[in-house]
Parts: structure tokens; sequence; C-alpha cells
């Protein structure tokens, strides 16, 4: 299947979890991929996988939340695969604490990597999607910006905040052809899910419905149906991706 047949995809934190499987979704549909991830190494590595199933890919490394080597980047990725068509706001991190013991450090590096991340590449490709009158962004939210967590004061408001920035973004690009949405997943079988206990787990298993985790791989083809062409009329909409647990 070719649904994104030579297009060009932008995946941030494509170096692991739902970045990875994205980029790797969206080349087996036919899109060449520039992989963005904070190293090098899970960068290339990401590269390598989508040039594995036969598509052209662009390892870059960058700090998403530093808007001058955000912006630079941009500039190199245009110059390399000539055009970008879709763009998708996945890098994100997490640092748990009690608000009451949370630091400055802590809140502000969830904030400036998983919401400012998503400002910078979002306004550095903005006019060439103007320019052409076409362009997907999809930005990874998550169910915790929906119904927050005790805890995760921070992660739920970069992503609450996040939904916020999709919808405003949304309205001003439509009338350009632009669409903007998000995806919020529920609880993934990633690395960052990987560090719950086993009595954790089986709390958050018990709310939901169809009875386990997600995988990477629910939240990319998620990502591909946002993507595709015959998807072009929906926008400033959050697709929820749970298992049903906030239904």
């Amino acid at each position: 299947m070719s649904l994104l047949a030579d297009k060009v995809a932008v995946v941030t934190g494509a170096g692991r979890g739902i970045g990875r499987a994205v980029a790797i979704a969206y080349a087996r549909m036919g899109a060449d991929v520039v992989c963005v991830s904070r190293t090098e190494e899970n960068s290339a590595k990401a590269a390598a996988e989508v040039e594995s199933l036969g598509r052209r890919a662009w390892p870059v490394a960058v700090d998403v939340a530093d808007t001058a080597a955000v912006e630079a980047a941009a500039k190199g990725i245009l110059e390399s695969a000539g055009r970008v068509d879709i763009l998708v706001n996945n890098a994100g991190v997490t640092r748990d604490n009690l608000l009451m013991r949370m630091s400055e450090e802590e809140w502000d590096t969830v904030l400036d990597t998983n919401l400012k991340g998503a400002f910078n590449f979002t306004k550095a490709f903005t006019r060439p999607f103007i320019r052409q009158r076409s362009g997907r962004i999809i930005n990874i939210a998550s169910v915790i910006g929906l119904i927050g967590n005790a805890g995760q004061s921070n992660y739920a408001a970069s992503k609450a905040a996040l939904i916020g920035f999709t919808k405003s973004v949304a309205k001003e690009l439509a009338p350009r052809g632009i669409t903007v949405n998000a995806i919020a997943p529920g609880f993934i079988e990633t690395d960052m899910t990987a560090v719950l206990d086993e009595k954790m787990r089986g709390e958050i298993l018990q709310r939901v419905p169809l009875g386990r985790f997600g995988a990477p791989d629910d939240i990319a083809h998620a990502a591909v149906f946002l993507a595709m062409e015959p998807t072009g009329y929906v926008t400033g909409q959050v697709l929820t991706v749970d298992g049903g647990m906030v239904m």
C-alpha cells in the first residue's frame, strides 16, 4: 500500500517508542522520513530502519526545545528533502514528582520539550506549508492532558496545553488547506511505561476496557490515518487511542 506515496514526513522523537513506530509506518506507506532525535545515534538508527524499507531518510539530531537549533535544522531539512508534507510533533519527556516536591528544573524540562518543542517545529514549517497551501501537522498529546494524573502535573500541563495549541493553530492554518490534529495515547508499552511496577500496571489495566496496554503501532496507525489524503476534512480534533480508558 502507498497511502503516503512520495510524501515527506518529519517525525520528532523518532529514535524510539511511538516516534520510531510512526516513522516506520510512514515509510511502509510510501513516505520519505526525516528522523529527528536528540542524539545522533538514535536519529541515525531510525533513519537506517526507514531506508531498509526502501524509502529515503534523513537523520537529524537536535534538541527540540532549542529554538535557534530547530530553525537551523528546519532550513537544512527543506534544503535536503526539497519539501515537507507532514510534521509529527512527538518528542516528549517525563519528570514525575508530587507538586510539593517538584523542582523548577523538572517543570521546565517537561514544558520545554513537550510544549515548546512542538511550538518550535510547527512555527519552523508553517511558512513552507502556507506557501504550498498544504500540510498535515499531528501533535502527540496524551490522555493525561485530558484527565490529569497525580505526580504528573508538569506532564499533564504540557499535554493539555498541546491540545489547546493544536486547536488554535488549526483555526489559523485551515484557510490555507493545512490540517492540525492531536492524538491522545493512553498507556502505551514504551520506555516511559516500562518503569511501572506490577501493582501499578494492574491498577491501570483495570481502567482499560480492552484489557491491555496499547502498542506503539496503535498510535502509528492513527498517525497514518490523519496524514492520508482522504482525511483532509479533519482538523482541530483530538483522536484518543486508549483502549476506551477515558470514554
